[in-house]
């Protein structure tokens, strides 16, 4: 797995990382999706430039142009219900993109910190021979994703593999990358040392659904 961590770079990145981290500012939830959008921008811009492109002509009020453009068939998938601010974001750049959407939560079966992921629901189109972009906000242990992947391939065998994150932990990556085949690519916003007991990224941000959409019961 290629990990593309776009926060050991100095851009305007850090500074919606930064806001969506903060106590504070967090608080605005409005603010908080937003935040989480923009990032999904910026890490699909930077996707954008490992697809496949082919030439085209573009003709305008003066004349023809040729230009190229990317031809993958691109399937977004993300984990509800955190994952829909940032599914978002990819969606904004790549609005051509067919959509699945999958449920998985965590399931404490015995009231303590030990969980299974539970799937209960999954829409998703073929994803045979094209370009799946899975999209989940925080990679903490990264058994989400594993579980999710499995549940998507009785669709089809993608082509390529990208996997869209805000905040990871070092863990959760090790994780995945025995997960998933070693062409896939990981683009993610920040990457933090640790899990605390509970199995959350600290230092993190807290529960990105919760502060995205409010508490659950």
């Amino acid at each position: 797995m290629t990990v593309h961590d776009l926060g050991l770079k100095n851009s305007v990145l850090n500074q919606f990382v930064l806001e969506l981290r903060d106590v504070n500012i967090q608080k605005d939830t409005m603010r908080f999706r937003r935040n989480i959008e923009r990032i999904g921008e910026i890490l699909s811009y930077e996707l954008s430039k490992t697809l496949d492109y082919e030439n085209t002509t573009v003709e305008t009020p003066l004349g023809n142009k040729d230009i190229s453009i990317p031809n993958n068939e691109l399937v977004l998938c993300s984990i509800l219900r955190a994952g829909l601010p940032l599914h978002q974001g990819v969606l904004n750049y790549f609005d051509k993109a067919e959509n699945a959407f999958i449920s998985a939560y965590r399931d404490h079966q015995d009231g303590d910190d030990h969980f299974e992921i539970v799937v209960k629901y999954l829409a998703s189109p073929s994803i045979q021979d094209k370009t799946l972009i899975l999209v989940d906000p925080m990679l903490a242990t990264g058994k989400t994703l594993e579980n999710t992947f499995a549940a998507i391939k009785n669709h089809g065998i993608p082509k390529q593999i990208h996997i869209v994150s805000v905040i990871g932990s070092e863990e959760g990556i090790a994780y995945i990358k025995d997960v998933f085949p070693e062409s896939t690519q990981l683009w993610i916003a920040a990457v933090d040392e640790k899990l605390n007991h509970k199995s959350y990224i600290v230092p993190g941000l807290g529960d990105a659904g919760d502060l995205a959409f409010g508490v659950k019961l």
